[in-house]
């Protein structure tokens, strides 16, 4: 039986909230098998697990010139996420979450995607170096029976990274409906690594997710706690309680905190080690061994895990060790005193041999704080940032292309934030004056902020500049970003002013307080 064990009091609040059914106007595209709810022993012959599904790979085209063309459609649907029951979802080219795309450092690649749900929404690019016009924030946004085409070229190391909405105050909403995918970025570099690497055999994403189902098997969608929709059943990959049968001596798991609020501490129920390879921007300059490995919204992370032995392994997610920064009532609604399994490892007999790891993966150049051009503060308070509310009309500040800066990001508050920043990977400075973790010394692109904590981070902005369109900056609790927790600014180059693009006279420019 899957093991699930919840607070008191999330239990309460879940039992206590409002159900709201999500509209299923369009027919099902596709139905992913799915598994029991956390702690409920579904009746199918496998133990109540069923096969962790695996993203297909996204088909694209090359044309003439070079450039690599991949079409999307969000759109809505109907997934068997629990076993038996059909709930109404929204997804990209299927009925919940989407496509692996994969693309390789220096190709052109061109998107249009169509937009066939009966709201607005964007795709953000997250952790992709990428034109600001192209960022898929809440400025790009693509109307029902719309499409947008953006493009680029790849210009940035072997990365995890992924792909989502980002409407102005629904963020949260549509991603818990279902709109997700993983970003890979392959270069030679990695290729020449003896990791594992052929996809859907020894190297799988794992979308690590949260929902809450009422009784007829919908979406609850109701927000009892500032944490935003806190769920009670893991969602791996669309699915509750999967499994994977595994056939080679090590995995490589690409591992996605795709939830809205919810913070994971993961590890193995047997407490074995697993050795961290990448972190949100790429590589590690080496491999790390650890036990437990902690990722707050938006983070990612790769983790090699030896899979010998005839007995299968849970992957679990642990309650936090003791926070004494956080109120145990805050540290519930924010699922920290939580447990849960979230895929269970199935090794075959006589699993296929893998080479050993290499003792180095990549040089990471480390940005200088003496080069530094500008130092910035940013306060998180009550759903603002340096006192203020996103506004789509208000750019907060301007950076220069081809410089460093270094980023105070301090927690005001008694619950738990995190940080993330669009365009660049940052390095981290120090927490609290003292040195991060290895697990934090690669590159990033969202950070896990305490209460009470302070981080300092560096970033350099290249080669993309643009007077009009904003990068954003924000918490990526979705929630909180939702409710305001957000702001932007403008990389410009020489000799450029500032205009930024104005949002129509009807468009939400604020959000309500708390």
């Amino acid at each position: 039986m899957v093991r699930n064990t919840l607070s008191r009091r999330t239990l309460l609040v879940g039992l206590a909230s409002a159900p709201i059914a999500l509209s299923a106007g369009c027919a099902a595209s596709r139905s992913t098998p799915g598994s029991a709810p956390s702690g409920v022993e579904a009746a199918t012959s496998d133990g109540g697990r069923r096969p962790l599904p695996v993203p297909p790979l996204l088909d694209s085209t090359v044309d003439a010139a070079g450039v690599r063309h991949f079409t999307l459609t969000a759109q809505a649907g109907s997934t068997e996420m629990l076993p038996g029951v059909q709930t109404p979802t929204w997804g990209f080219d299927g009925s919940i979450l989407g496509p692996t795309i994969r693309t390789r450092r220096g190709e052109t690649v061109a998107f249009s995607i169509d937009n066939a749900l009966p709201e607005d929404t964007t795709v953000h690019w997250h952790g992709v170096h990428v034109p600001a016009r192209y960022d898929g924030g809440p400025h790009q946004t693509i109307t029902p029976g719309g499409r947008w085409e953006p493009t680029w070229t790849v210009n940035q190391p072997a990365a995890t990274l992924w792909y989502h909405p980002h409407p102005h105050g629904a963020t949260e909403k549509h991603a818990y409906r279902g709109l997700a995918g993983i970003f890979l970025v392959d270069d030679e570099d990695a290729d020449s690594l003896d990791l594992p690497k052929t996809y859907g055999v020894d190297d799988f994403p794992l979308i690590i997710q949260d929902r809450r189902f009422t009784a007829d098997g919908a979406l609850d969608e109701s927000d009892p706690t500032d944490a935003g929709l806190l769920g009670d059943t893991i969602i791996t990959n669309g699915i509750a309680g999967a499994h994977l049968q595994v056939s080679t001596e090590l995995v490589r798991l690409r591992i996605l905190n795709g939830s809205g609020g919810r913070m994971y501490n993961l590890g193995f129920a047997d407490d074995r080690d697993f050795t961290m390879v990448a972190s949100d921007g790429g590589l590690l300059s080496e491999p790390l061994p650890l036990s437990r490995i902690t990722l707050s919204p938006g983070e990612r992370v790769e983790i090699v895990v030896a899979a010998g032995g005839s007995s299968p392994m849970m992957l679990r997610a642990f309650p936090f060790d003791d926070q004494p920064e956080i109120d145990r009532d805050i540290a519930s609604d924010y699922g920290l005193t939580d447990s849960f399994d979230v895929l269970e490892l199935r090794p075959v007999p006589n699993p296929e041999r893998s080479r050993a790891l290499p003792a180095v993966l990549a040089d990471i150049p480390r940005l200088e704080p003496a080069t530094a051009v500008a130092e910035r503060r940013f306060e998180l308070q009550w759903f603002m940032i340096n006192g203020e509310q996103m506004d789509m009309n208000r750019v907060d500040f301007t950076s220069a292309v081809d410089t460093t800066e270094v980023w105070t990001i301090h927690n005001a508050d008694n619950w738990p934030h995190n940080f993330h920043v669009h365009d660049v990977q940052f390095q981290l400075l120090d927490i609290n004056g003292a040195k991060p973790l290895p697990a934090l010394a690669g590159w990033k692109d969202t950070v896990y902020v305490p209460p009470g904590t302070t981080i300092r981070l560096i970033l350099r902005f290249t080669e993309y500049t643009d007077p009009t369109f904003s990068y954003m900056f924000h918490c990526h609790l979705m929630r909180h970003e939702d409710q305001g927790m957000m702001g932007q600014f403008l990389v410009l180059g020489p000799n450029q002013t500032a205009t930024p693009m104005q949002m129509p006279a009807d468009t939400p420019m604020q959000h309500g307080g708390h």
